[in-house]
């Protein structure tokens, strides 16, 4: 199961109304690149396909596909801000390490 902070949440449905994208669910994807290996990858889209998880937290529609499932049982998203950056943050139980720079992760 992958879960949304609140913060996460309300800036995803931030994001939605802005770009006029509401009711769309959110893609959550682990690509493979990075120094480490794995990246995570946020979109959003219309539909769901037959092969895909499909979740919902905090009534935000998540969508995963199968590879991708595998790595992100229990990953929580956060979204955080800080002075020099801000951005969707992903706890995730299964990483092995991450990068110095903290963009990609080994599993």
């Amino acid at each position: 199961m992958i879960e949304l902070t609140e913060r996460a949440a309300e800036k995803v449905r931030e994001i939605a109304s802005s770009e006029s994208l509401e009711g769309q669910g959110l893609r959550v994807r682990v690509v493979g690149g990075g120094c480490a290996g794995f990246s995570y990858d946020l979109y959003f889209e219309e539909k769901v396909t037959d092969l895909d998880e499909e979740y919902e937290s905090r009534g935000i529609k998540l969508y995963v596909d199968p590879l991708s499932n595998q790595y992100l049982e229990a990953t929580e998203i956060d979204y955080v801000e800080s002075e020099h950056a801000s951005g969707f943050k992903f706890v995730n139980p299964n990483v092995k390490s991450s990068c110095g720079c903290g963009s990609s992760v080994s599993f």
